[in-house]
């Protein structure tokens, strides 16, 4: 059964939003490492068209940063499933429309042989964890306070007791907190 894992940036004040860090080389080849590891991607709408907007132009016009082409490579031709209430098409290569609820999703996901499954979108993290289908927590901290912003976690039902099992740390100050639920 394969594991899914939450993974996420977000800033050391508890707020997820891609355009508030920034990352370097060293944190860019971290998610370019666990992409080569990811056997599909889950997004929500909005990551989803985030993502979409950039990533996919930079696989026709790379920018020369070694490792930023690889990451749009690298993220352009792994399996994306985008849960939507709105979209009724994707037009990134590899990405499809879910079908049936994340529980279901992901437990059909599991059931497949390959690389884990990453959860990459603040909301379908919440809705996962409400659910405890997450496996693994990969949160990557930055040394940014927002004061504002979407908070990972706003949203969850229950309390939940965690087990640290690693640490990364970059030389940017970022920190990656590996977790499991206990």
């Amino acid at each position: 059964m394969r594991k899914t894992i939450a993974a996420i940036n977000m800033t050391l004040d508890g707020f997820c939003d891609h355009t508030l860090v920034i990352p370097d080389d060293e944190t860019t080849q971290h998610y370019n490492d666990l992409l080569k590891e990811t056997g599909d991607l889950v997004y929500g709408r909005t990551t989803y068209q985030l993502m979409e907007s950039y990533w996919p132009i930079l696989v026709q016009n790379p920018s020369g940063n070694k490792t930023e082409d690889e990451f749009a490579v690298l993220i352009d031709n792994i399996s994306k499933v985008v849960f939507s209430h709105t979209l009724d098409h994707l037009s990134w290569k590899n990405s499809r429309l879910a079908t049936r609820s994340l529980e279901e999703e992901i437990s059909i996901l599991k059931q497949k042989q390959g690389k884990p499954i990453f959860i990459g979108s603040p909301s379908l993290i919440v809705a996962a964890t409400n659910l405890k289908l997450i496996d693994e927590y990969q949160i990557m901290v930055h040394p940014v306070i927002a004061g504002k912003g979407l908070p990972l976690f706003k949203n969850t039902s229950d309390k939940m007791d965690l087990e640290l099992i690693k640490t990364k740390t970059f030389e940017c100050g970022a920190v990656t907190l590996y977790y499991h639920p206990k």
